[in-house]
């Protein structure tokens, strides 16, 4: 019996946060456990983000706060819709 093993592509794991941003504002931490990554390629998707404008980054002392902007949130609504129309086996 073979185990199929599924890696996620950069493009899902991107979705992936934006899915976790969207549902409130979070903290890194909670970012990298709820998407299963490790703190050096999530920090690097987070600035990713950023410098693309679909997140914000509230900084309040040393906390950091992500949130989704209006055209992060037009990403995973075009994303879901394509989603519906495709059918993937």
């Amino acid at each position: 019996m073979t185990k199929s093993y599924s890696k996620r592509g950069r493009l899902e794991i991107y979705l992936n946060i934006l899915e976790v941003v969207r549902k409130g504002p979070q903290k890194p931490t909670r970012i990298m456990y709820k998407t299963n990554l490790s703190w050096k390629p999530l920090m690097e998707i987070l600035k990713s983000l950023l410098d693309q404008g679909l997140i914000n980054i509230d900084v309040n002392g040393n906390h950091a706060t992500y949130r989704i902007t209006g055209k992060g949130k037009n990403v995973l609504k075009y994303f879901d819709e394509a989603m519906e129309l495709i059918e993937i086996r």
